[in-house]
C-alpha cells in the first residue's frame, strides 16, 4: 500500500509541475507582448530595436520616450476626453441595463420571453452595420464633436442586460415580497434591493464597458472631427501619424494610455469576491 501511495503522490508531484509549467509558459505568452512594448519605450536613440537576436533589456534604459511623447501632444486633453467618455458610458450603461433587466428578471408579462430573445439576437448584428445610421441619427440630433454623441451608441448593450438579468435572477424572490410588505415600490426594490446584492455583476459590467469605452476608436474616429475632443486612442493614431519611424515614441504613447485600463481593473479587481461576499443574504 505505501508503494502505491508513494506512487499516487509522485504522479500528482508530476502533474502539478506540467500544470505551473504550462500556466508559465502560457503567461509568458499573453505578457509577452507587452514586455516587448515597455522594453522598446525604454530604449535610447542609439539602441537598434529591429536587431537580430533581439534584446528585451535595454541597455541604457531611459524615460526620455515618454517626455517627448507628452510634449508633443496635448495629452492632458485627450486624457480627460477618454476619462469623460469613459466615466459616461459606464454610469449610463450600468443604470439602463439594469433598468432594462429588472422587468425581464422579475415580472411576469407576456412576450417577456420573446423581448429577451430578440435583445439577445442583437449580439449576432456588428456595429459596422450599424454605423451610418447610428451616425445619421447623431448628426440630426447635433450630437458631432460631443462627448454624448461618443457616448450614444454605448449606453445599453445586450450583453449588459443580459448579465444584470441573470444577476438578478439569482436573488431570492422572498426579499421583493418582503420590500413590497414594507411598502416598497419596484423602483424601490429595484434600487434598494437587488443594485446591493448584485455588486459583483455591476463590477464585471464597469469593468467591461469601462475597457470597451476606453480603447474605442473606430466611432470616436467618425463622430468627431475636432481634435481638441480626441480620446487617447485618437490621439496615439495620430502619434503614429507623426512619427513613423520612431517606434519608441509609439510604444511609449502605447503604454501611456495602457495605464489608465490597468489602474481601473486593478482597483475594482477585488470586488469580484468582495462583491460575492457581501450579496450573501444572511438569515
Amino acid at each position: 500500500m505505501s508503494i502505491r501511495k508513494n506512487k499516487r503522490k509522485q504522479q500528482n508531484l508530476i502533474k502539478k509541475i506540467l500544470l505551473y509549467a504550462l500556466l508559465v509558459v502560457v503567461t509568458l505568452f499573453m505578457i509577452g507582448p507587452f514586455l516587448w512594448l515597455l522594453s522598446t519605450a525604454l530604449k535610447s536613440g542609439s539602441e537598434n530595436i529591429f536587431q537580430y537576436p533581439p534584446k528585451l533589456l535595454p541597455e541604457k534604459p531611459t524615460l526620455q520616450n515618454f517626455v517627448t511623447v507628452m510634449d508633443t501632444f496635448p495629452f492632458w486633453r485627450y486624457l480627460f476626453n477618454s476619462m469623460v467618455v469613459a466615466f459616461l458610458t459606464v454610469i449610463l450603461n450600468v443604470l439602463f441595463c439594469s433598468l432594462a433587466a429588472y422587468p425581464l428578471a422579475r415580472m411576469n408579462f407576456r412576450g417577456k420571453n420573446t423581448i429577451f430573445i430578440l435583445i439577445i439576437s442583437t449580439m449576432m448584428i456588428p456595429f459596422q452595420l450599424l454605423m451610418i445610421p447610428v451616425y445619421i441619427i447623431s448628426l440630426n440630433l447635433g450630437l458631432q464633436n460631443s462627448y454624448l454623441g461618443m457616448v450614444l451608441p454605448h449606453v445599453t448593450t445586450a450583453f449588459g442586460v443580459f448579465l444584470m438579468r441573470q444577476a438578478f435572477i439569482t436573488i431570492p424572490t422572498e426579499l421583493d415580497e418582503s420590500a413590497v410588505m414594507d411598502g416598497a415600490n419596484r423602483f424601490q426594490i429595484w434600487l434598494r434591493v437587488l443594485i446591493p446584492l448584485a455588486k459583483p455583476a455591476i463590477v464585471t459590467l464597469t469593468i467591461f464597458t469601462f475597457v470597451s469605452a476606453w480603447g474605442d476608436f473606430l466611432w470616436p474616429l467618425i463622430i468627431v472631427n475636432d481634435q481638441s475632443m480626441f480620446t487617447l486612442p485618437l490621439g496615439l493614431n495620430m502619434l503614429s501619424g507623426t512619427f513613423t519611424s520612431d517606434w519608441r515614441l509609439i510604444s511609449a504613447g502605447a503604454i501611456i494610455t495602457m495605464i489608465p485600463i490597468l489602474v481601473f481593473f486593478l482597483s475594482l479587481q477585488r470586488y469580484f469576491i468582495g462583491g460575492a461576499m457581501d450579496g450573501s443574504v444572511k438569515g
